[in-house]
């Protein structure tokens, strides 16, 4: 029969105790920005439609257009499995670093889009960096969030899929109808605004650390005790 150690800890209680404080807020933005680029990218190939049919662009017939979002879905559903598996093996920050390093640089890619095949591969490599987002992010915030107000902060931070889908909106007609850039650069730009947003949460996430409870249960107390020490201290204003 195998052995299993039991390893006691208070680091739990520890988290679920703090105050909250700008450093939750920091979690919150970093790692919730997921749900607001999902309804961006969802929304925006939409919006661009009518400019991907001409000819003077992609020249994507009506078939083309459902067929790359279907392949943006199953690239959310294929990401979301393979990162998921990645996450509990390897860590929450190493993979929600990971799975925004290929949204952003896959949604820049699409900017550069020559073809129908080229457009829907770089959709599709897209998705999978989404829906692997989710899989790392959900379980990031979830485990850095204190249990009483994690319910509400789930709520609040999914609620942002519609101000995405807003921004995809916005960001169409800014680009595409207020005569800033012709069409055939227009819809490119559009693209690019997902990659923008992806850089600056890299950057803010740099200061969210791995998830405590992640390094407990696969028996690196040390390290999860020294980081639940920097969240106390940032917490309670103490650094």
């Amino acid at each position: 029969m195998p052995v299993t150690e039991c390893l006691e800890t208070n680091i739990p209680a520890r988290l679920d105790r703090l105050p909250w404080s700008r450093w939750h807020l920091l979690v919150v933005v970093s790692l919730g920005i997921t749900w607001l680029l999902d309804g961006l990218e969802g929304n925006l190939a939409g919006s661009l439609a009518g400019v991907l049919m001409r000819h003077d662009t992609l020249a994507l017939t009506n078939a083309q257009i459902g067929l790359s979002g279907t392949y943006y879905l199953a690239g959310a559903v294929l990401g979301a499995l393979v990162f998921g598996y990645a996450t509990d093996r390897f860590g929450r920050k190493k993979l929600f670093t990971i799975t925004l390093l290929l949204y952003l640089s896959a949604t820049l890619a699409t900017a550069f889009s020559w073809n129908f095949a080229s457009f829907t591969f770089f959709r599709s490599l897209t998705g999978a960096g989404i829906g692997g987002e989710y899989a790392a992010v959900n379980s990031a915030v979830d485990e850095l969030i204190p249990a009483r107000v994690r319910g509400h902060v789930d709520l609040l931070i999914n609620s942002t899929f519609w101000i995405g889908a807003a921004l995809g909106s916005g960001a169409s007609l800014l680009l595409l109808d207020t005569g800033i850039l012709p069409p055939t650069l227009g819809w490119r730009a559009a693209f690019g605004v997902g990659a923008v947003i992806g850089a600056g949460v890299l950057v803010m996430r740099h200061f969210v650390p791995e998830s405590a409870r992640w390094l407990i249960i696969h028996g690196r107390q040390k390290e999860a005790e020294s980081i639940v020490d920097q969240i106390e201290q940032k917490s309670l204003g103490l650094a």
